[in-house]
């Protein structure tokens, strides 16, 4: 009798795990029990036990002993979630690969969505739409989720430039591995990890196909997750953001390119430097001022798609290293949204997506929408 080797997954579902015992089984449930009865040996799920402090390990061993088609890792130091997600991605065998955090989780009908896409198109990115759930149970649709509407069924970046806009997370795509290799893409170490790699496999791909479903709960407002915690490690960002510029000129130099991304980028710093739920106030100074510093570092030659309204007027100030004026206007926009409160409303929940709008315009809202990443 010959022994037939085993069918390689389509997907691998790579898992990094750390300080979430209160999420963990509802997150790895969420992709087993979704995996069809026919395509068992369709999905592996790669659990990172990144030397969690609470039970997560001891839990990935009991999950992983019971079900099969989960494999783990355990690390023997916590070396943050990009190096993490490198670990799984060391040892993942499918042919596409699926960065899923391990506080969030899948709604059911999900894994035969994306299994069904990833047959059909053979797409190099699979992109997904997501909601994101409050701790009350509110569920929200993404500030850039409409760039997702009405996409063929395989496009490149050039046909469809808005796809850059959409929120730039390792978790709202689907890689094939062989194209991730090629481009010599892996995770960073530090905070805001997905920067240098989300935007790179837009950049780079020659196939992308867009589901329109939602496909992944983002949950919101945990307790130590990045875009809840007041830290220096918001600093991070600027690292990462010269390497996605640095392999941007290495491997696309295509000044049009380099100016959408340049508009993401200070985009994405405005609301950072914004949120009081990142920046402690004594921080606020010198966050603007290194963003003051990356414009100049990362100004395109012949400019760059600046928006217009309040959004634009931020972009000068930045481009002018204007604390002060900044700090006033901050301050005059958030005074001005409390006031156009109705009386008789009840507290809003804070975003931890950015600050309370500082516009009303479409455009302006457009403009402030590069949301930050975990």
């Amino acid at each position: 009798m010959v022994n037939q080797p085993a069918p390689t997954p389509l997907l691998s579902v790579v898992v990094p795990v750390h300080g979430v015992e209160a999420y963990l089984h509802q997150c790895l449930d969420s992709v087993r029990t979704d995996v069809p009865a026919d395509a068992a040996g369709a999905v592996e799920i790669v659990a990172v036990d990144d030397a969690s402090p609470d039970r997560c390990g001891e839990l990935l061993r009991a999950y992983a002993a019971t079900h099969p088609g989960v494999r783990t890792v355990h690390l023997d130091r916590n070396v943050g979630l990009g190096p993490a997600r490198n670990a799984g991605l060391d040892v993942a065998v499918g042919d596409y690969v699926w960065f899923v955090d391990s506080d969030d989780w899948l709604p059911p009908g999900t894994i035969p969505a994306v299994l069904d896409r990833l047959r059909a198109h053979r797409p190099d990115v699979l992109m997904l739409d997501h909601l994101r759930v409050r701790d009350d149970g509110r569920r929200e649709v993404d500030a850039s989720s409409h760039l997702l509407r009405g996409a063929p069924d395989v496009v490149r970046l050039a046909d469809r430039p808005g796809l850059l806009r959409v929120q730039h997370t390792a978790w709202n795509k689907v890689v094939r591995r062989e194209f991730m290799a090629r481009l010599e893409l892996r995770f960073h170490p530090g905070w805001y990890e997905d920067i240098p790699f989300s935007n790179p496999l837009l950049i780079g791909a020659e196939r992308i196909s867009v589901l329109d479903r939602v496909c992944y709960l983002y949950r919101q407002g945990r307790q130590g997750a990045i875009t809840s915690t007041r830290s220096g490690r918001h600093f991070d960002a600027f690292a990462q953001y010269d390497r996605l510029f640095d392999w941007v000129a290495r491997r696309y130099p295509d000044e049009r390119l380099r100016g959408e991304l340049f508009t993401l980028m200070i985009n994405h710093m405005l609301v950072v430097v914004g949120n009081d739920g990142r920046l402690h106030p004594h921080l606020r100074r010198d966050f603007f001022h290194r963003v003051a510093a990356h414009y100049r570092r990362h100004l395109p030659p012949g400019g760059y798609p600046r928006p217009g309204g309040v959004a634009g007027l931020k972009h000068r100030l930045v481009g002018r290293d204007n604390y002060l004026a900044y700090a006033v206007l901050r301050q005059a926009h958030r005074l001005a949204g409390w006031l156009r409160r109705p009386a008789a409303a009840p507290e809003p929940v804070p975003s931890v997506a950015g600050p309370a709008p500082l516009a009303d315009s479409p455009a302006d809202r457009d403009a402030l929408a590069g949301r930050g990443t975990r």
